[in-house]
């Protein structure tokens, strides 16, 4: 009976908590789901007529959706592949023994906390400038042409950019993973003959699958919504090249005004991180039980 009691107690306290958070996300999305069913428009707010689907067949049939879809996944893939495969050298290189090796995870870890826009701002005015950019400066100085890369290469601009920013996660989360790993299984394999591949392939490349994966899950939630460095940068340009499911409803709520419209897309990027989030769960989600 105390236990009973002392559940029941610790259930109350929570509630409150737990109502709000559940207010906190189901009144957005309620208000979401409604305006999808109007024809909202911000030029003429006084008239919002019962739609029902329209919009969704709107915003599906728009040839800016299957681009912007395209662009995300893109988005998402390349940076995933930069930041798992640099953050496991990175952790690798920051987990030897060296002077200054404090300073120097200090310092790798520093741009995770650099706000996105502040980030995308630096590498379009300091960076990827064809002028007076670092990059292009230093072509300047090898005797090659600048490149414009915010015009011609807007979408890798912005996966450089998003990942610049997401490495440091990943590179702390493996090191962290790599720290863990028993020194005796290395010497072991050391003494049996084992050269500094197959220790990494067979040895420290599966102690850090679970790291791997938790990286894996928890940038891939973020970078579906990923939007400031595009709106900051190429502002979704030129013309839809690196537009991605954020950045087309807002395109459509801010600059469209139609309020509809953008629900109904906000509701079908829900629908799709829900679904890749859901795949990505039964594809990998395997090693967090292991």
């Amino acid at each position: 009976m105390a236990t009973l009691h002392t559940k029941s107690a610790a259930r109350l306290m929570m509630a409150p908590a737990v109502i709000v958070l559940f207010l906190w996300m189901i009144v957005p999305l309620a208000m979401t789901l409604y305006f999808s069913t109007l024809n909202y428009s911000l030029f003429n707010p006084g008239s919002t007529p019962f739609v029902g689907f329209a919009n969704y067949t709107y915003f599906l049939s728009d040839p800016e959706f299957f681009t912007a879809l395209a662009n995300t996944l893109i988005l998402v893939l390349g940076v995933l592949v930069i930041t798992v495969g640099g953050g496991i050298l990175v952790a690798l290189l920051l987990d030897q023994a060296f002077y200054g090796v404090n300073i120097v995870r200090l310092l790798v870890i520093a741009p995770f906390f650099v706000m996105p826009t502040v980030a995308a701002l630096v590498w379009k005015n300091m960076m990827m400038n064809p002028v007076y950019g670092v990059i292009g400066q230093f072509l300047g100085a090898l005797g090659l042409p600048p490149i414009d890369w915010l015009s011609e290469y807007p979408l890798t601009s912005i996966i450089i950019i998003v990942a610049w920013q997401w490495l440091p996660f990943a590179t702390l989360i493996l090191l962290t993973a790599l720290q863990s790993l028993s020194e005796d299984q290395k010497e072991a394999a050391e003494m049996d003959g084992a050269g500094p591949l197959s220790i990494f392939f067979y040895i420290t490349l599966p102690h850090m699958s679970r790291a791997i994966t938790v990286v894996i899950l928890i940038q891939t939630i973020f970078l579906l919504s990923i939007f400031a460095e595009i709106l900051v940068t190429t502002s979704g340009g030129p013309g839809s090249q690196s537009t991605n499911i954020t950045y087309l409803v807002y395109r459509l709520a801010q600059l469209n005004s139609d309020i509809g419209a953008a629900s109904a897309g906000g509701i079908v990027a829900v629908v799709l991180a829900n679904i890749v989030a859901i795949f990505l769960i039964r594809l990998i989600g395997k090693n967090l039980e292991a």
